[in-house]
Protein backbone atom coordinates (compact mmCIF):
# COMPACT_ATOMS: atom_id res chain seq x y z
CA UNK A 1 0.00 0.00 0.00
CA UNK A 2 1.36 3.68 -0.98
CA UNK A 3 1.48 6.47 1.22
CA UNK A 4 -0.41 9.03 -0.77
CA UNK A 5 0.33 12.98 -0.11
CA UNK A 6 -2.85 14.77 1.23
CA UNK A 7 -3.38 17.75 -1.18
CA UNK A 8 -6.08 20.13 0.35
CA UNK A 9 -6.59 22.09 -3.48
CA UNK A 10 -7.13 18.60 -5.03
CA UNK A 11 -10.32 18.71 -3.19
CA UNK A 12 -12.09 22.28 -3.78
CA UNK A 13 -14.49 22.54 -6.46
CA UNK A 14 -13.67 25.71 -8.48
CA UNK A 15 -16.51 28.36 -9.05
CA UNK A 16 -17.33 27.46 -12.02
CA UNK A 17 -18.18 23.88 -11.23
CA UNK A 18 -19.93 24.79 -8.59
CA UNK A 19 -22.11 26.94 -10.29
CA UNK A 20 -22.66 24.41 -13.41
CA UNK A 21 -23.60 22.21 -10.16
CA UNK A 22 -26.06 24.56 -8.57
CA UNK A 23 -28.11 25.29 -11.76
CA UNK A 24 -28.68 21.50 -13.30
CA UNK A 25 -29.93 20.25 -9.88
CA UNK A 26 -32.16 23.65 -9.57
CA UNK A 27 -34.21 23.91 -12.71
CA UNK A 28 -36.09 21.35 -14.66
CA UNK A 29 -35.02 20.28 -18.37
CA UNK A 30 -38.39 20.19 -20.57
CA UNK A 31 -37.24 16.19 -21.04
CA UNK A 32 -37.50 16.05 -17.55
CA UNK A 33 -40.13 13.17 -16.41
CA UNK A 34 -42.15 14.67 -13.95
CA UNK A 35 -41.75 18.26 -11.59
CA UNK A 36 -41.34 17.67 -7.98
CA UNK A 37 -45.07 18.27 -7.61
CA UNK A 38 -46.16 15.62 -10.00
CA UNK A 39 -47.15 17.73 -12.86
CA UNK A 40 -46.13 17.45 -16.29
CA UNK A 41 -44.13 20.57 -17.33
CA UNK A 42 -44.86 22.35 -20.74
CA UNK A 43 -42.29 23.63 -23.38
CA UNK A 44 -43.29 27.01 -24.87
CA UNK A 45 -41.91 28.88 -27.63
CA UNK A 46 -43.31 32.44 -27.60
CA UNK A 47 -42.45 35.34 -30.79
CA UNK A 48 -43.67 38.53 -31.26
CA UNK A 49 -44.08 40.73 -34.25
CA UNK A 50 -45.37 44.20 -34.21
CA UNK A 51 -49.29 42.66 -34.50
CA UNK A 52 -49.28 39.79 -32.49
CA UNK A 53 -47.89 37.06 -30.16
CA UNK A 54 -47.33 33.19 -31.41
CA UNK A 55 -47.01 30.53 -29.12
CA UNK A 56 -46.46 26.84 -29.75
CA UNK A 57 -46.58 24.19 -27.12
CA UNK A 58 -45.55 20.99 -27.45
CA UNK A 59 -48.22 18.66 -26.62
CA UNK A 60 -47.50 14.95 -27.77
CA UNK A 61 -50.38 12.59 -27.18
CA UNK A 62 -52.68 15.25 -25.52
CA UNK A 63 -56.52 15.66 -27.72
CA UNK A 64 -56.92 18.95 -28.02
CA UNK A 65 -60.41 18.58 -25.92
CA UNK A 66 -58.40 17.90 -22.59
CA UNK A 67 -56.95 20.98 -23.45
CA UNK A 68 -58.22 24.63 -21.70
CA UNK A 69 -56.41 27.72 -22.75
CA UNK A 70 -57.34 31.35 -21.18
CA UNK A 71 -56.14 34.86 -21.65
CA UNK A 72 -56.37 37.81 -18.64
CA UNK A 73 -54.87 41.22 -19.45
CA UNK A 74 -51.27 40.20 -20.84
CA UNK A 75 -51.22 36.81 -18.92
CA UNK A 76 -52.04 33.81 -20.92
CA UNK A 77 -52.35 29.88 -19.69
CA UNK A 78 -52.72 26.53 -20.96
CA UNK A 79 -53.73 23.76 -18.83
CA UNK A 80 -54.41 20.31 -19.21
CA UNK A 81 -54.07 16.74 -18.54
CA UNK A 82 -51.96 13.78 -20.59
CA UNK A 83 -54.13 10.79 -19.78
CA UNK A 84 -52.00 7.56 -19.26
CA UNK A 85 -52.79 4.15 -21.30
CA UNK A 86 -55.13 1.89 -19.16
CA UNK A 87 -53.29 -0.81 -16.51
CA UNK A 88 -53.73 -4.26 -17.12
CA UNK A 89 -53.21 -7.22 -15.47
CA UNK A 90 -51.08 -9.09 -18.22
CA UNK A 91 -48.75 -6.09 -18.89
CA UNK A 92 -45.39 -5.81 -17.33
CA UNK A 93 -43.55 -2.89 -17.73
CA UNK A 94 -39.82 -2.59 -18.21
CA UNK A 95 -39.76 0.81 -19.24
CA UNK A 96 -42.38 3.98 -18.73
CA UNK A 97 -40.97 7.46 -19.60
CA UNK A 98 -43.78 8.98 -21.28
CA UNK A 99 -45.13 11.32 -19.46
CA UNK A 100 -48.75 11.98 -18.21
CA UNK A 101 -50.49 14.03 -15.49
CA UNK A 102 -51.99 17.56 -15.44
CA UNK A 103 -49.98 20.21 -16.74
CA UNK A 104 -50.43 24.44 -16.43
CA UNK A 105 -48.19 27.00 -17.79
CA UNK A 106 -48.96 30.72 -17.51
CA UNK A 107 -46.84 33.43 -19.41
CA UNK A 108 -46.97 37.14 -19.18
CA UNK A 109 -46.76 38.37 -22.96
CA UNK A 110 -45.44 42.36 -21.86
CA UNK A 111 -48.61 43.64 -23.33
CA UNK A 112 -52.47 42.55 -23.38
CA UNK A 113 -54.04 40.76 -26.21
CA UNK A 114 -57.95 40.42 -28.14
CA UNK A 115 -58.76 37.79 -27.17
CA UNK A 116 -61.97 37.74 -29.52
CA UNK A 117 -59.44 37.30 -31.95
CA UNK A 118 -57.26 35.03 -30.76
CA UNK A 119 -56.66 31.90 -33.11
CA UNK A 120 -55.84 28.37 -32.20
CA UNK A 121 -54.32 24.83 -33.97
CA UNK A 122 -53.14 21.90 -33.37
CA UNK A 123 -51.25 19.96 -35.60
CA UNK A 124 -48.96 17.06 -34.55
CA UNK A 125 -48.91 17.03 -31.03
CA UNK A 126 -48.27 20.76 -31.66
CA UNK A 127 -50.40 23.57 -29.93
CA UNK A 128 -50.11 27.04 -32.00
CA UNK A 129 -51.55 30.19 -30.49
CA UNK A 130 -51.91 33.23 -32.85
CA UNK A 131 -52.44 35.97 -30.37
CA UNK A 132 -53.40 39.62 -31.44
CA UNK A 133 -52.24 42.61 -29.91
CA UNK A 134 -55.27 44.71 -28.14
CA UNK A 135 -55.04 47.83 -30.26
CA UNK A 136 -54.05 49.65 -27.36
CA UNK A 137 -50.92 47.45 -26.92
CA UNK A 138 -50.06 48.23 -30.63
CA UNK A 139 -46.59 50.83 -31.42
CA UNK A 140 -48.12 54.14 -32.83
CA UNK A 141 -46.10 56.45 -34.64
CA UNK A 142 -45.92 60.47 -33.15
CA UNK A 143 -45.54 62.72 -35.55
CA UNK A 144 -43.09 65.68 -34.76
CA UNK A 145 -44.21 69.21 -35.85
CA UNK A 146 -41.58 71.64 -36.91
CA UNK A 147 -40.65 74.82 -35.36
CA UNK A 148 -42.85 76.62 -38.09
CA UNK A 149 -45.74 74.89 -37.88
CA UNK A 150 -46.22 74.80 -33.90
CA UNK A 151 -46.08 78.71 -34.62
CA UNK A 152 -49.22 78.35 -37.41
CA UNK A 153 -50.92 76.81 -34.87
CA UNK A 154 -50.06 79.18 -32.09
CA UNK A 155 -51.48 82.06 -34.44
CA UNK A 156 -54.48 79.97 -35.47
CA UNK A 157 -55.16 79.78 -32.05
CA UNK A 158 -55.29 83.51 -30.79
CA UNK A 159 -57.34 84.88 -33.75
Amino acid sequence: MAIERWEPFREMVSLRDAMNSLFQESFIRPGAPLSDGGSVTLPLDISESEDEFVVKASLPGVKPEDVQITAHGEVLTIRGECRAEEESKDKHWHVRERRHGMFQRSASLGAPINADKAEASYDNGVLTLRLPKSEEAKPRQIKICGPSQAQVGQTTAKH
